[in-house]
């Protein structure tokens, strides 16, 4: 080969090099939704393998600081190129939308691979699941590629996590992993867990979206449980074409959650949810305002910010209906005295002993080892901080009795003669709160709702509109959350001050 040829060969080496990186550059992966890491998929400048390096990086440099994530997948990368290698061969891959984009998975979601399921307990490390979990995953797609915290102070396996507010600063609040990754762009899109706020609460306080689903539409089982009349899994991420997305892919019948998902698998509508992101969603819906929730002092950032986003609302077409009661509300607030006090710990020892009884390896095999386990570890486990008087209650009960049921049938009554009631009377097709404070009056009824980012208070912390509903209210949920989104674009990138990472 000549000397000439030889260098026009080095020089069309360097230039398509060159023209690599600038493609790889030209894709911005922080803030990207799932639509903008698709359509990178499909023109070349991006692959699954540099969105997982682009999160590997940076859960290293934030992880420390935020204390969201436990544990990263080690089969990571390897996910990654094979979901690659698979949009090579097939230009519409398995997978859906979601094919070879990295998940978060809340820790006490199971799946079939190498990632631990704990919780936030060291009692549970090394479990493995019977069967086949129903978060496996599809063919090259990462499904669970790390793991979240579960809740911020729960656990043993790491600090407190803290959450990435807007405004330069971070600050140390109440929220989950998964809502802290999903705001600090540590995974492209995650998913939570709900028994009563676990979804809204910390996606209010985080600036995303969460969706806590009407009980039985998606798949309990494999998950860690407290309650099967209330337990749900919902994603939380950055905006609600994402969540809905995911909601999409996690939603379907299950037999190993047959009870729950044959109830609510009538309410998923042919075609999905995607359909239903509509920016004239708001258009023509009824929105209730029930009293007792937007309780702001006069003046204050949240009670200025709050009316003018209902005037928002009614400015996008929906009919706002105020000064609304919900029957018994506080009574169904009341948690220490309605009953779920004497529910809840019942529901929690009888699923959890289930729970452990079918994994195909653990530890420990019922609620009194684990409460063994802690006694012998109290440093490991940090009983200083955190106690078990919660297990040691649950572990005196003796399963869902006579009171038990009668407790469960009054929970009914109150949700049936409370919000449903209201609701049908009214004809809404919502009410809107703020944060999580509908939660417990969700929870009793297994009812959906969607959080979305509303503001930022005085020190920049976040606060949430919650749009809530019937069962099987999601479609219009969804109609509204979305269109209520596009018109407003509250939600912020969180920054972080130089040097804290």
């Amino acid at each position: 080969m000549s000397r000439r040829r030889l260098q026009q060969l080095l020089l069309a080496a360097v230039v398509l090099v060159h023209a690599a990186a600038v493609g790889c550059r030209a894709f911005q992966i922080e803030e990207a939704t799932v639509d903008d890491i698709q359509l990178g998929f499909r023109n070349g400048s991006l692959t699954s393998r540099r969105l997982v390096l682009f999160y590997l990086d940076r859960i290293a440099r934030l992880n420390p600081l935020l204390h969201a994530v436990i544990e990263v997948n080690p089969d990571a990368l390897a996910q990654a190129a094979r979901a690659d290698a698979e949009r090579r061969r097939a230009p519409s891959p398995p997978g859906g939308p979601l094919h070879g984009v990295p998940v978060l998975l809340k820790d006490n979601i199971a799946t079939r691979d190498r990632l631990n399921t704990t919780a936030g307990s060291l009692a549970l490390l090394g479990s493995v699941p019977g069967g086949t979990p129903a978060w496996c995953g599809g063919s090259g797609v990462p499904a669970r590629w790390c793991s979240a915290r579960p809740t911020s102070t729960s656990g043993p396996t790491s600090a407190p996590s803290k959450a990435p507010a807007a405004g330069a600063r971070v600050v140390a609040r109440a929220g989950t992993g998964s809502a802290i990754a999903a705001a600090a762009n540590m995974a492209a899109a995650t998913l939570g867990t709900e028994t009563d706020g676990s979804i809204l609460c910390p996606s209010s306080l985080n600036s995303v979206v969460g969706i806590k689903p009407t009980v039985g539409l998606t798949s309990r089982a494999g998950v860690v449980p407290i309650s099967p009349r209330q337990d749900t899994i919902g994603p939380i991420c950055r905006t609600v074409a994402d969540a809905v997305q995911v909601l999409d892919a996690i939603v379907s019948y299950d037999s190993r959650d047959a009870k729950a998902t044959r109830a609510a698998s009538k309410y998923i509508p042919p075609g999905g949810y995607v359909q239903f992101l509509k920016p004239d969603g708001l258009k023509g819906k009824r929105i209730g305002i029930p009293n007792g929730f937007f309780n702001f002092p006069s003046g204050t950032v949240q009670q200025i910010v709050y009316q003018q986003l209902l005037d928002t609302v009614r400015k996008q077409g929906a009919v706002v209906i105020e000064n609304l009661d919900i029957a018994n509300l506080t009574v169904i607030q009341d948690v220490l005295n309605n009953g779920q006090q004497i529910v809840l710990p019942a529901e929690f020892k009888s699923s959890l002993n289930t729970y452990l009884s079918d994994l195909s390896y653990s530890p420990v095999r019922s609620l009194a080892e684990i409460i063994a386990f802690n006694d012998a570890h109290p440093i490991e486990e940090r009983l200083k901080d955190f106690g078990q008087l919660i297990f040691l209650v649950a572990e005196n009960t003796t399963g869902i009795g006579a009171l038990e049921r009668a407790i469960i049938h009054q929970l009914n009554k109150l949700s049936a003669d409370g919000l449903e009631k209201l609701m049908k009377d009214e004809q809404l097709d919502a009410i809107i709160t703020p944060n999580d404070s509908v939660s417990t009056v969700l929870a009793i009824g297994g009812m959906p709702a969607i959080t979305v980012p509303a503001g930022y208070g005085k020190r920049g912390v976040p606060f949430g509109i919650c749009f809530g509903g019937l069962k099987g209210y999601e479609p219009r949920l969804i109609e509204m959350a979305y269109a209520f989104e596009q018109a407003t674009k509250v939600r912020k990138a969180p920054k972080f001050l130089r040097g804290t990472f």
